[in-house]
């Protein structure tokens, strides 16, 4: 009986020792996967770093990384390969779940690895460059506000870009940020840069859309065209792509990587004599607020091989019926020339449900490049290809976008009205953020690796 008692006690301390604890077997997990949005000041509520402040959350942090909720990604595991995927491996998901169910021990401190370290703000490190907006803007309270700012680079010579991130000034406040090149004698080089930028926004749009506090909507009487696929009606932006911006700062997006390949081979490229154009999307709150919202340029001296370009795809004359609850609304792009698909970013607001992407290749094969069966605004997320997509010449993308107008929705803000595209968050768009590389037809030859 002595024997067996010593036994138990033996196998009782043994699985207590390998209990799971914070310092030695969970740490290294959050320091890999979450912290560099669960640290002081960045937008997670709690920070990772040390015990004490992820103890009190362990079991809300259990239940988030048990449903997939945390790390956040959305793409269906069935279609497409993505290096940027986040979701923890099953190995990490068990030893957060047993450490949590076996009482959330701190551990011995002697075992917590070395935390990252952050540069305040950079999450890339200290940039090359920084350039803000150049004043400290006023945001009034109570309403939704776009606000567009072009400034000087001062560059005497072309730069090359390998990465780049939007850090805003006041967090609380900038909802969104799009940061465009403004070439030398282009429309908006003037003396009233902000306004006509403004006004130009979408040109094309002039004779379907209204504009009021800078905020874009299109008309209630303007063409419906939900199906631009199947459409052949001569409306701006319903075929072709749109040049894409810069750099952009979205709710749960990294900071913008464009050595894509890891080997130095893609930039994106700011002329001499260029401005910038910052669009700032500001939320409504209930304080006003100050803010002065910066990018942090990363520099590369030698000219790469595969200069990368964003190009955005848009359907802006969709209308989703009061109360519908699965409104389909389709754009297509027949590929001009032969290109690499590098990274695809969905973009709806409130409404959106689900976003997919369909390449009809130039043989006729069909591909199925990516899936978000649900999608949430509040994480708008790229998904960058593993390895690149080669989109032939005369190869055709299918985007479609399903939206939940109903009162099923929780989010949704009016399920009585019918919605039209517009810059309101209350509003909705259809919008498609690609990252490309333009290549010769021997591009398939290419090493389209895009992992890292």
């Amino acid at each position: 009986m002595r024997a067996y008692a010593t036994g138990l006690m033996l196998l009782c301390a043994a699985s207590a020792a390998a209990a799971p604890t914070f310092t030695r077997d969970v740490a290294p997990i959050f320091y890999k996967n979450c912290v560099s949005c669960h640290r002081p000041g960045e937008l997670a509520p709690m920070s990772l770093l040390d015990y004490r402040s992820a103890r009190p959350w362990a079991k809300a942090i259990r239940a988030a990384v048990a449903t997939g909720k945390m790390p956040p990604w959305f793409a269906d595991p069935r279609y497409g390969h993505f290096s940027n995927d986040t979701r923890l491996k099953e190995q990490d998901i068990a030893t957060v779940k047993a450490w949590v169910d076996a009482g959330a021990a701190e551990g011995d401190p002697k075992d917590l690895p070395v935390p990252p370290k952050f540069v305040e703000g950079w999450r890339l490190g200290k940039p090359d460059l920084v350039i803000d907006i150049g004043q400290d803007f006023r945001v009034p309270a109570g309403k939704d506000l776009y606000k567009d700012f072009v400034v000087p680079t001062a560059f005497t010579e072309g730069k090359w870009i390998r990465a780049a991130q939007v850090l805003p000034g006041n967090r609380r406040l900038v909802h969104h940020v799009h940061v465009y090149v403004v070439a030398q004698g282009t429309d908006a080089d003037s003396q009233q840069e902000a306004k006509l930028a403004v006004a130009n926004r979408v040109p094309s749009l002039a004779g379907f859309a209204e504009i009021e506090d800078g905020l874009t909507r299109v008309r209630e009487d303007a063409p419906v065209i939900n199906d631009a696929c199947a459409a052949n009606a001569n409306l701006p932006n319903l075929s072709g792509f749109e040049e894409g911006s810069l750099t952009t700062m979205l709710p749960g997006k990294p900071p913008d990587d464009f050595d894509v390949f890891g080997d130095g081979s893609t930039a994106k490229y700011i002329p001499a004599g260029a401005k910038l154009r910052f669009q700032i999307h500001y939320a409504k709150v209930d304080e006003a607020g100050t803010d002065r919202t910066s990018v942090g340029l990363y520099l590369v001296a030698k000219a790469p091989e595969k200069p990368l370009r964003r190009v955005d795809l848009r359907n802006r004359f969709f209308l989703i019926p009061a109360g519908a609850g699965n409104h389909e609304v389709k754009r297509c792009y027949d590929v001009e020339q032969d290109k690499l698909l590098v990274a695809i970013t969905p973009h709806m607001h409130y409404r959106g449900k689900d976003a997919t992407y369909e390449l009809i290749h130039a043989d006729g094969r069909h591909e199925i490049l990516l899936v978000v069966p649900h999608y949430d605004f509040n994480w708008q997320l790229q998904y960058r290809f593993e390895k690149a997509i080669l989109m032939e010449k005369g190869s055709r993308m299918v985007v479609t976008f399903h939206y939940d107008n109903s009162p099923n929705n929780p989010a949704n803000p009016e399920p009585s009205k019918a919605i039209r595209w517009g810059d309101r968050t209350e509003d909705e768009m259809m919008v498609t953020w690609t990252e490309t590389i333009n290549v010769s037809p021997a591009g398939s030859s290419l090493n389209a690796s895009a992992g890292k």
